[in-house]
């Protein structure tokens, strides 16, 4: 395969290409009005990129599937969590010039924080922390502002903020700690939990 197509294909971008896909179906499923499907496309992009990483550090690489492996994870990163969220939040009507400068401020955040980490994954990978939050949260923030505002009748503003306070906390400089461990566990379950909340209260 590597003969007759750019790029390396092994079992650890396996994830990161499940993620991409769910984008592309969550975005479609958007503009079609099916926000209940198109979030649970979201949750399953976080869980892609949450494990996505763990299961590539246990394969065996080289120096250049790693540096690959590294580009992809970023490039779908922008595409999951920096466009698809303002994609279904545009597709729940929310278009105001006013929503427009979130969005516009959310990517540009978004782009930001991703470049930064692809400077700096030498020395982040070598401490326990993050340097400004991990665009992959974007997709547990979004689909619990969705359920929240669902319940409460406060989606139109709810959103919009969670998105606009999500973007700052990108490229805030705080320090985020990096999951291990039971971490993984807490964080899928809490998928499991979203994933059943959007069922039970989506359209």
């Amino acid at each position: 395969m590597k003969k007759l197509f750019l790029g390396y294909y092994n079992k650890s971008v396996i994830l990161t290409y499940i993620g991409a896909v769910s984008a592309v179906i969550g975005m479609a499923l958007s503009f079609s009005g099916k926000m209940k499907y198109a979030l649970i496309c979201l949750i399953v992009c976080g869980v892609s990129d949450l494990f996505d990483g763990m299961i590539a550090r246990r394969c065996k690489r080289t120096d250049e599937e790693k540096e690959f492996g590294i580009e992809i994870d970023s490039l779908n990163d922008m595409v999951s969590f920096a466009l698809f969220p303002v994609i279904i939040s545009l597709s729940m009507g929310f278009n105001a010039w006013y929503y427009i400068a979130v969005y516009s401020f959310y990517v540009i955040a978004s782009i930001t924080r991703l470049g930064f980490f692809n400077v700096s994954t030498s020395t982040e990978s070598e401490t326990k922390f993050y340097t400004g939050l991990p665009v992959t949260f974007a997709s547990l923030i979004v689909v619990c502002m969705f359920i929240i505002g669902k319940i409460t009748g406060i989606g139109n503003i709810l959103i919009p903020i969670s998105i606009f306070v999500t973007g700052l906390l990108f490229i805030l400089k705080i320090k985020i700690m990096k999951p291990r461990g039971i971490a993984y566990i807490f964080l899928g379950l809490l998928a499991v939990a979203l994933l059943i909340a959007v069922i039970l209260i989506g359209e």
